[in-house]
């Protein structure tokens, strides 16, 4: 028996009866060879973490664009944030760990430039549409690797594609990681706009801090003991209902208050022109794409918008900007 084979009966004696064990995976597209180490999903957190798309994550906006200073979230950042408290989550209720890891770690790999606000203009100017999820998804099974993707298994892209609020991830696991995200963002995101000065901890509505708590960390402790303490040795993963009416009511007031301030959104109109502009010039001109995005669109019959969109979509916010001045601004004129 090689050490994946001692993982998988570990499982099997171990996790949950609701945990989705690494040896009942559904697979993946493409048949490989098992690792004699590693259970498939861990193989595939692995395949993540060493993505390009995984380390170009960094570079792209959470909430606020171009803040100044280096303690505010990235969405490389807000990823490692839901990987811990899903980990945190899965640990309690013995779900598998690796499964929700990769989830976690993946389900942003698709996110644009400058956030939400160039997913919203990339929705709004490509003729098939655009969603980060759906984007995610198209980034492990095709952009990857030359095209050829990093082939992970089924419950991975599931549950990639269904993290949003509306998704129904078919395994426990990808249901922590759905959760998950909103405790990430909604507790760092207040962190982050205290520091910006929008507002103060006290300024938050009472009505929720009283039952999530008057700090990050009271929150972040009280809704995920929330989530174990009602899910644990269930075949579901939920909360008790007046803990997730408070979470809805403060990510409501988030919306208002944050997402739609003048704050984090004084620089979008600069960024989404930028985006406008550049996905115009590569329509045009689609000898100025890259080799690979223009071979991988050809191969699978696919449109130039595609390979366009797939292009601007996987630039870091700071590629972007130096892409626009590369193109749109003047240089200097020097004599020889």
């Amino acid at each position: 028996m090689n050490i994946r084979e001692m993982t998988e009966q570990w499982e099997r004696e171990y996790l949950s009866p609701y945990a989705s064990l690494s040896i009942n995976t559904r697979g993946r597209d493409r048949w490989e060879e098992p690792c004699d180490i590693r259970p498939a999903y861990q193989r595939d957190r692995d395949r993540i973490l060493h993505s390009k798309a995984f380390r170009r994550m960094k570079h792209k906006t959470q909430v606020f664009l171009a803040p100044e200073g280096d303690h505010y979230r990235t969405r490389l950042t807000h990823t490692l944030e839901v990987a811990q408290i899903a980990r945190t989550i899965a640990k309690a209720l013995r779900m598998n760990e690796s499964l929700t890891e990769a989830i976690a770690l993946g389900h942003d790999l698709g996110h644009t430039p400058f956030g939400h606000s160039g997913e919203a203009v990339l929705d709004k100017i490509c003729t098939h549409g655009f969603s980060h999820y759906k984007q995610s998804v198209r980034v492990v099974e095709v952009l990857e690797k030359n095209g050829k993707g990093l082939n992970l298994t089924w419950e991975v892209r599931d549950g990639i594609l269904n993290h949003r609020t509306s998704g129904s991830p078919s395994t426990l696991e990808g249901k922590i990681v759905r959760l998950s995200d909103k405790i990430a963002y909604i507790n760092h995101d207040i962190d982050d706009a205290i520091r910006a000065g929008m507002f103060t901890e006290d300024d938050l509505p009472e009505e929720y801090t009283s039952v999530l708590g008057r700090s990050v960390r009271e929150r972040l402790n009280s809704l995920i003991h929330d989530i174990i303490v009602n899910s644990l040795n269930r075949p579901e993963i939920i909360m008790s209902p007046h803990m997730e009416t408070a979470m809805k009511g403060l990510r409501a007031w988030m919306f208002q208050n944050v997402y739609h301030s003048e704050i984090p959104k004084a620089e979008e109109g600069k960024a989404q022109h930028m985006i406008i502009m550049l996905f115009h010039y590569y329509m045009e001109r689609p000898d100025r794409l890259p080799e690979e995005y223009l071979t991988l669109t050809s191969m699978r019959g696919e449109s130039r918008e595609r390979a366009v969109c797939d292009y601007i979509a996987g630039m870091s916010d700071s590629f972007a900007i130096d892409k626009f001045v590369e193109l749109f601004v003047p240089k200097a004129w020097k004599t020889v």
